[in-house]
């Protein structure tokens, strides 16, 4: 347990912006003596997030001395919300100008309630090793996978109207995984025929509509986009790993979705998935209603509706904590024997 007031809260806000000067954007940012030179204009964007991975990286804590910045600001960085919860992440926020950013260590609940604000995963910001050669590559659905998927969904979350379809957000994780540095990505006909999407043109105008992406190429049955969320492309990992959580996220094994089931229930499934380790299946219902656009009510009927498919063997909302737990079929949870799984549903 980590008693309060055992260390000093320390300071990790980064902000930069871009400025426009003779010869090209200047990059300005609040914690560097020496203004670095100017900036050729097709990489001023790249230029600045990846000098605010720098100072994260220097910046570097461990995870029981990371506090809530936002927090510290008396949250005045969103609207009121429920109070800070969950695990302190790395969120970067852009500004309404579009000029600058700023990266910042939040709580899980601040940094959902933040507009314009993405997730950055850990092992986004981790120094580079060389690569060893491998025998064979690792199953699908470990940490890594879990957590860009789970970033993803935070960041959505917060770039995209609630109202977005649960059908809209399932295409858009796949184009955030999927995407190259420059934005640019393109989903073969076979890959929406698997997602049961193929041929769905309303759901790229929603994230057209939201201004997320734009169309560049819809050719039936392929469709290429170029993303227009800046913060979803925060230097991320090389694209094997992307690809690699992208494919887990189709099958996000140990919670599957049985075939013809609605997106509303895969993507709640997915979101399950990528917060279940290999101990631990709990998480806050508002929180998750929040990754998948829904109502908690909604989520309710969902994780029935997993139950029903035998997806899940049960679970059970704690009204006090608003937490809830979920049951994996083969692998029982042992710390809540006393929480039947036949009774684990909403009242």
């Amino acid at each position: 347990m980590r008693l309060a007031g055992a260390h000093a809260a320390v300071r990790r806000i980064w902000t930069v912006e871009l400025r426009s000067r003779a010869g090209g954007p200047s990059l300005v940012c609040a914690h560097c003596t020496m203004p670095p030179p100017p900036l050729e204009t097709a990489s001023a964007r790249s230029a600045a997030l990846a000098h605010l991975a720098r100072h994260a990286r220097a910046g570097a804590l461990p995870g029981h001395l990371r506090t809530c910045q936002c927090r510290e600001q008396g949250c005045s960085w969103h609207p009121r919300h429920r109070g800070c919860a969950g695990p302190v992440l790395l969120a970067l926020t852009l500004d309404r100008s579009g000029r600058a950013w700023r990266l910042a260590d939040a709580c899980t609940a601040c940094a959902a309630a933040t507009s314009r604000t993405a997730v950055v995963p850990d092992t986004l910001l981790a120094s580079r090793r060389p690569r060893r050669p491998r025998c064979s590559p690792a199953p699908l659905g470990g940490p890594a996978e879990r957590g860009h998927v789970r970033a993803t969904l935070a960041h959505l979350a917060a770039a995209v109207p609630q109202s977005t379809s649960p059908a809209a957000r399932l295409l858009a994780l796949q184009c955030a995984l999927r995407a190259d540095a420059g934005g640019h990505v393109q989903l073969p006909g076979g890959l929406l025929r698997g997602m049961r999407l193929c041929g769905r043109g309303e759901l790229w105008e929603e994230l057209e509509y939201a201004n997320w992406l734009r169309r560049t190429t819809d050719r039936h049955p392929q469709v290429a986009v170029y993303l227009l969320d800046t913060a979803a492309l925060f230097p991320q990992p090389d694209s094997r790993a992307r690809a690699r959580a992208a494919q887990w996220a189709l099958h996000p094994a140990p919670l599957p979705v049985p075939a013809g089931l609605p997106p509303a229930v895969r993507l709640t499934a997915l979101a399950l998935a990528a917060h279940t380790a290999d101990s631990t299946e709990r998480g806050d219902m508002n929180a998750l209603a929040r990754l998948c656009g829904h109502s908690p009510q909604q989520t309710a009927e969902l994780l029935d509706r997993l139950v029903a498919s035998q997806t899940l063997a049960g679970w059970q909302h704690d009204w006090e904590t608003d937490e809830i737990f979920w049951q994996l079929p083969t692998a029982p949870r042992t710390g809540h024997s006393h929480r039947p799984a036949d009774d684990c549903s909403t009242p």
